[in-house]
């Protein structure tokens, strides 16, 4: 397999076995065009015996004219689940992982946030129920090479740090005798692409001025034009300004009173008290989100009506905000503003704030410090200086 030319390249239509990043993958032409199917497996003898045999399943395709580069699949997820043999045969006594996470979950229950349970730990149990490649917890070791291949950096991280904490409450709960995954989150090194500082890319004020533009000129998503500005001139979090009531903010404008948030829950939309790193906050409103605030409050507006309800006069939906206004709206803008996601607006004001001077009584100006700033939007100083202060401004030699 994988016969050498005089060239010394592989012949057409074999298969070759290569290892990438750790994990042995197949690779082929077909029609002009390269191919790679990751099997998600070690280099060991073993492995790369099951990966031949399936490289020269593809080449006899190939060869009796049956291959369909749209099948690909079939290759892919069969040799997957070919598939591990499990290192030992689990005793009757052992739960399984899955049957661990859901007793996990509901110790858990009552001390986590409805966005926390849906998001997280939904997801965590649909991964473990229907698409890890085993639920004993004997293969624990095959679960993360499984992972490492078929997530980013990021998402394995999270979740063996999950399932060593389930597994470590279980040996506590004298469950299973030991947690298989006790350390194999600090194995994962996240790429510098993936950290959370490189989501970080704020617009430009004239970019957030044609933005705002943009949403007031639309004929389908103008509705939303306040709640945009509002989001670039606060800096606040989108499910802390949908969840804002008129209660929450001063009669003469001058302050807002961030104290809930929308999230999403197993059951849909519900308000929850508090923020995400504390309880609330107090938001001084400058002239320019007075006027913005004055303009669209109603006339008949009490306490509990909602700042920016949805159309229908609900709660609105970030998630469904994101994908379908804000990306429908920035289109407009392609090839002239590059597309980032909503919570850039909230990166967008830290910057400016940073980086915008302010005039003062005797004529000069001052800069925010980030301290102050974090204060603003409801973050850690050292967040501000790790991933704001430090980037935002340009370096430079001083005359000395």
């Amino acid at each position: 397999m994988a016969s050498k030319t005089p060239t010394g390249r592989a012949s057409k239509g074999s298969v070759s076995v290569i290892l990438s990043n750790g994990r042995l993958q197949l690779r082929f032409h077909f029609a002009r065009k390269r191919y790679y199917i990751s099997t998600g497996y070690p280099d060991t003898p073993q492995h790369r015996k099951l990966a031949k045999l399936k490289a020269s399943e593809i080449e006899k395709d190939i060869l009796f004219e049956r291959f369909d580069p749209k099948d690909l699949g079939k290759y892919k997820l069969e040799f997957d689940n070919r598939h591990i043999t499990p290192s030992s045969t689990p005793s009757s006594s052992q739960p399984t992982l899955p049957q661990l996470w859901e007793k996990y979950t509901e110790f858990k229950r009552s001390s986590l946030s409805p966005s926390t349970l849906a998001k997280d730990y939904t997801k965590i149990a649909r991964c473990v129920e229907l698409q890890l490649p085993s639920k004993s917890l004997n293969d624990a070791i095959a679960i993360r090479n499984w992972l490492v291949a078929n997530k980013t950096a990021n998402s394995v991280k999270r979740i063996l740090t999950q399932l060593a904490a389930c597994c470590q409450w279980a040996l506590k709960s004298q469950m299973i005798s030991h947690n298989p995954f006790f350390g194999m989150a600090s194995e994962i090194k996240i790429p510098a692409c993936q950290s959370e500082s490189s989501d970080i890319n704020p617009f430009s004020l004239e970019e957030r001025d044609k933005i705002i533009q943009t949403f007031k000129d639309n004929h389908c998503y103008n509705y939303y034009a306040p709640l945009i500005e509002f989001l670039f001139m606060s800096g606040c979090r989108p499910s802390e300004a949908v969840a804002l009531q008129w209660k929450h903010i001063s009669d003469d404008f001058s302050t807002i009173r961030f104290e809930q948030a929308v999230v999403e829950a197993e059951n849909g939309l519900v308000c929850k008290k508090g923020l995400k790193t504390q309880k609330k906050r107090l938001f001084p409103v400058n002239s320019k989100l007075a006027a913005l605030l004055e303009s669209i409050k109603p006339e008949d507006a009490i306490g509990e009506t909602k700042v920016f309800p949805s159309p229908k006069g609900k709660w609105i939906d970030v998630h469904n905000l994101t994908n379908r206004v804000w990306r429908s709206v920035l289109q407009e803008l392609d090839g002239t503003i590059e597309y980032r996601k909503l919570y850039q607006t909230r990166h967008t004001f830290i910057t400016a704030a940073l980086e915008t001077p302010i005039p003062t009584s005797d004529g000069r100006t001052k800069m925010l410090d980030a301290k102050d700033v974090a204060k603003l939007v409801g973050t850690s100083p050292k967040m501000i200086y790790e991933h704001y202060a430090g980037a935002s401004k340009e370096l430079f030699v001083p005359e000395f």
